[in-house]
């Protein structure tokens, strides 16, 4: 790793371990795990709340079942792609259009609209040429929010359903959805935005700005694009969303104008993730369960950044054999430098790609279509593992805890006895459950790209029929199913096949995840703690952390082991 990698590595964890412990505490606090006390903040977010449930006609103190809070979640969602989709249809139509952005066609349109509710905020179009300044700000920037917010929300409800006993609630979603917004997404979005903004990211409600070059011989000018780009950027980033306002997203110095900037980034989309194992710690009253979900994610989150750096800092194998710019360690002195923004290198691009995909954000500061084999091989698996390390704001804890509890229930298999996690017995209708969780994203993922390798219209846009080409299909179908977001690029997604099938892909990686989470809390919220006794399997220890961690890598390998050995290490033992 270069210097500059060293340096953004070690200010980013300083960062992370500094602020994690403070907002996780402040978000328990927020989520009510302290009931005889009013939540932090209250003198001033509380009239905005009050306004925000008048209008909805909602009671906030009224809290629901699991099925009642799934069901509000649904009705929310199915509402915003309804609303996000006919905002793409009429753009040419509504103001705040000084680019004269046409009407999105309808798949195009219910693709985009199904990824930004998703918290995918996949894009196959190019965000500065197809999409309207109302779009962005009443559209995405919305969505940005509702659609994280909707993630924490599930993580909170899944919480109060370990933490509670005898139970029969999970909170009320309307509550969990506005809290998150008004209370932590706002504040934090609004100084990152003002920061970036300060570093110069652009934010007006300009089309563009016309000027002359200073060479006047060439008689030609440029447009520089203008528009609310500094407030969509840090929520982006902040809520794990990743849609760019320009088709180069991070990588657009409008976007992301130097390393301080690319540092803040970084810190943003992870900062959530990790913050709420420690607010899990507090609700269940044990702060060392949450370090032990924090060990997990951090260790695969650290195996793939040291690999994807390795990887691309090595070089292109091809031109070494040529000894092109070879260095006395027979390899490339600056690395792969293919696909990379100079600002950043190598090294900075590992760091982004391996946090991005780890995280369901999918912003890029490179071209990861670029990446070596196995520089391309650790983001994807990132995602294949089900973005765990840390994972997107709310499912990010979300997947770590269900990883959990299948180690909970092989752990208590092999020793004879009946799993318990949290002093609560995991039984057959939880562990239907778990099962039904991990087999839906796979099953998404393999299905379309099995279907789209044998269809002749839909190969025929990867860019080559080979392993590199395969690689191209998986890492699109893993970034829908996923809700990530991120692409190999190069792919013509913008056909009909693609915005159908991926975002499908996206429904099915949202909410067939989302709802047998829900009703896993609502079977353990009814539960009552059984004592601890000499045979009870610990489950705050580092020999649990790395079970977790072992669980994850033997679940994934076994589902996707024999496509990526068709597609990127086959690519790479080729060259």
């Amino acid at each position: 790793m270069s210097a500059t990698g060293w340096i953004q590595l070690v200010l980013l964890i300083a960062a992370l371990a500094i602020t994690m412990g403070p907002l996780g505490r402040y978000m328990a606090a927020v989520y009510g795990a302290r009931p005889d006390r009013s939540a932090p903040g209250d003198r001033i977010f509380r009239p905005i709340e009050r306004v925000v449930y008048r209008v909805l006609r909602v009671d906030p103190e009224q809290e629901q079942r699991w099925s009642v809070y799934a069901v509000a979640l649904l009705a929310f969602s199915f509402a915003s792609v309804v609303g996000l989709y006919g905002l793409l249809r009429l753009q040419s139509a509504l103001p705040f259009n000084p680019t004269d952005r046409d009407a999105v066609e309808p798949w195009g349109a219910f693709n985009a609209a199904v990824s930004f509710v998703t918290n995918t905020n996949w894009q196959w179009f190019s965000g500065e040429q197809t999409i309207s300044h109302l779009t962005q700000m009443l559209g995405f920037a919305v969505q940005n929010f509702v659609s994280a917010a909707v993630g924490m929300s599930v993580a909170v409800a899944l919480i109060r359903g370990m933490a509670r006993r005898n139970g029969r609630t999970l909170g009320n979603f309307w509550t969990d959805l506005v809290r998150t917004c008004v209370r932590v997404l706002l504040p934090i979005s609004f100084v990152a935005a003002v920061f970036l903004a300060s570093q110069g990211v652009v934010q007006n409600f300009s089309g563009g700005t016309t000027v002359t070059h200073v060479d006047q011989s060439a008689q030609t000018v440029q447009e520089i694009p203008g528009g609310p780009f500094a407030s969509q950027e840090a929520i982006k980033q902040l809520g794990t969303n990743g849609g760019g306002s320009f088709n180069a997203n991070s990588a657009h110095p409008f976007e992301n104008p130097n390393g301080w900037t690319n540092l803040a980034q970084i810190y943003l989309l992870l900062v959530i993730p990790v913050s709420m194992t420690v607010t899990y710690g507090v609700m269940i009253g044990s702060r060392r369960q949450g370090r032990v979900l924090l060990a997990v994610m951090m260790a695969i989150w650290s195996v793939s950044v040291a690999g994807t750096v390795f990887a691309e800092q090595s070089g292109n194998p091809r031109l070494t054999e040529l000894g092109v710019d070879q260095a006395s360690s027979a390899r490339q002195t600056g690395g792969n430098m293919e696909g990379k923004e100079v600002r950043f290198g190598p090294s900075t691009c590992g760091l982004y790609a391996a946090s991005t995909t780890g995280t369901s954000t999918g912003a890029v500061n490179c071209m990861h279509d670029s990446f070596t084999p196995l520089g391309g091989l650790f983001p994807m698996v990132q995602m294949m593992l089900g973005e765990v390390s840390p994972g997107g704001v709310g499912v990010g804890l979300v997947g770590v805890l269900i990883n959990a509890l299948l180690a909970v229930f092989i752990a208590g298999l092999m020793v004879g006895r009946t799993p318990e996690y949290l002093g609560k017995k995991i039984q057959a209708a939880e562990m239907k459950l778990v099962v039904l969780y991990i087999v839906m994203m796979p099953l998404a993922l393999l299905s379309f790209a099995a279907a789209t390798v044998v269809l002749d219209s839909a190969i025929g846009n990867v860019q080559s029929l080979d392993a590199h080409g395969l690689s191209e299909t998986l890492y699109n179908y893993a970034s829908a199913a996923n809700n990530n977001g991120s692409a190999f690029a190069y792919v013509g997604t913008g056909t009909h096949w693609y915005t159908m099938t991926q975002g499908l892909a996206m429904l099915v990686g949202r909410f067939l995840l989302i709802i047998p989470v829900l009703a896993i809390g609502g079977s353990l919220v009814r539960k009552q703690r059984t004592p601890v006794t000499a045979g009870t399997f610990a489950t705050d220890t580092p020999l649990f952390a790395g079970l977790v961690v072992g669980v994850v890598v033997i679940v994934a390998g076994l589902t996707f082991f024999p496509a990526l050995a068709l597609g990127p290490i086959l690519e790479h033992l080729s060259i």
